[in-house]
């Protein structure tokens, strides 16, 4: 195995994360451009009535009643921050975020692109009015489909370590928006919800605790339980998600050393089984039973939360975002476009994540390692250092879903919209010619 192979090993929860991501990256940009389109099309009228539509149930005289915008940033986002979770999760686990040298560099990009951002719509902001205030949180974002989206079209020239530093930056950003909607964006809280919620976790991790490892039984709890208690709470539901993929099961029943010896009993025994008469066409029910106890060993050779998040991945990208993308990411673009974009709020996003970004990714992490802190990641330099910076000025998923959290008024959600469409486009572009020069030098 060569040296690179060894490296790529090491690094194959982040690969396998950025190969999935790959075409799921594409089939954002298609919903957000779609979005776009209908959005100032004769069909918005007619799209607009079926996203306020009202969709509910009622049980025992318990009613849970949300139009279909509500019920696609409430319940369908959940899905995507659950999975946010068991990433974190993992990478906190055994990942790049569970070594200290090599978390230290983008948690001080991370912070400085969190921080400065919202300083910067602050100050644009800061004589407006108090709703428009409360969007400081909507430049902090960063998108990482859409920023390994970019990075894909550079080709196979981008090293590996500055796909592994993005995807770092970025979940580290995930974790501080998390942690933004659960404290700041909030509604008035029912203590009794989330003392219920808060009962029902602690139930699940004691599963968790006493060997439970089956992933329906989780996902009752917590779906039926967790996230629906936390949305009648007043906190935010898809806080619960998160939550609830750490309490996740992350070890297996069966460690490799007792999984590779139970499998080479099993090849051996399978070897001498009884054959079928029929042996090019069938198996004999002997072998059956063999393989059907290798599916079952391997089975339990894998963690919950790993078989959780590689199934969910492909949900996530290919359903969750574009359908999130569809129903808010559409700007109508009228006669009074240009007053739009120069209102605090658009200004306030559009420089809060591109000046934001840079500043604070980028130049923390210049200081950091001029004052030693930590050094240079292999293969990385200065120039795809301050590209990498641009990328992460793409805001979009999460930028439009706190959009959808801070702002009632449509006029400040059309202009905070406006906002990061621009800055998102603006940053994916000099990110990319930035760093296709210095793949090129």
């Amino acid at each position: 195995m060569t040296t690179e192979n060894i490296k790529l090993d090491k690094l194959s929860p982040f690969v396998q994360f950025i190969r999935k991501s790959t075409f799921g990256s594409f089939l954002l940009f298609f919903s957000a451009g779609l979005a776009l389109i209908l959005a100032n099309s004769p069909a918005n009228v007619h799209i607009q009535w079926f996203l306020n539509q009202k969709i509910g149930f009622t049980i025992s005289g318990f009613t849970l009643e949300k139009s279909l915008l509500l019920w696609i940033n409430d319940g369908l986002m959940s899905i995507f921050f659950f999975v946010v979770g068991l990433e974190l999760k993992r990478e906190i686990l055994a990942g790049e975020l569970s070594v200290p040298k090599n978390v230290l560099m983008p948690i001080i990009g991370a912070l400085g692109g969190m921080i400065l951002p919202a300083l910067i719509y602050v100050t644009f902001n800061i004589s407006g009015s108090d709703e428009a205030l409360k969007g400081w949180g909507i430049p902090m974002a960063t998108d990482i489909a859409f920023a390994l989206g970019v990075l894909y079209l550079l080709g196979p020239k981008v090293p590996i370590q500055l796909k592994v530093f993005l995807t770092a930056l970025a979940i580290i950003d995930d974790l501080g928006a998390v942690l933004v909607v659960a404290i700041f964006y909030t509604s008035e809280i029912s203590t009794q919800n989330l003392l219920i919620a808060g009962l029902i976790l602690g139930f699940m991790f004691l599963l968790s605790k006493l060997g439970v490892r089956r992933v329906l039984i989780f996902s009752i709890l917590g779906i039926g339980g967790v996230w629906l208690a936390t949305l009648l709470s007043g906190v935010h539901a898809t806080i619960a998600a998160v939550v609830v993929a750490f309490v996740i099961p992350a070890d297996r029943r069966i460690n490799k050393a007792r999984y590779i010896e139970s499998i080479n009993a099993l090849t051996e025994k399978f070897k001498k089984a009884k054959k079928s008469k029929k042996d090019e066409y069938l198996l004999s029910s002997e072998e059956e039973n063999i393989i059907g106890e290798i599916k079952r060993i391997s089975k339990a050779s894998i963690s919950p939360m790993q078989r959780l998040e590689r199934s969910m991945h492909g949900l996530v990208a290919y359903l969750v975002m574009p359908i999130f993308a569809l129903a808010n990411a559409g700007v109508i673009i009228d006669n009074n476009w240009l007053e739009m974009i120069s209102s605090p709020v658009a200004l306030g996003v559009g420089i809060g994540l591109v000046l934001g970004k840079i500043l604070g990714i980028y130049g923390l992490s210049t200081l950091g390692l001029k004052l030693g802190w930590f050094s240079m990641p292999d293969g990385l330099n200065n120039s795809m250092l301050l590209g990498i910076s641009f990328l992460a000025a793409i805001g979009f998923t999460m930028s439009l879903f706190i959009n959808s959290l801070a702002f009632t008024s449509n006029t400040y959600l059309e202009q905070a919209k406006m906002g990061v469409l621009l800055a998102s486009f603006l940053s994916g572009t000099l990110g990319y010619l930035i760093l296709k020069k210095s793949l090129k030098s």
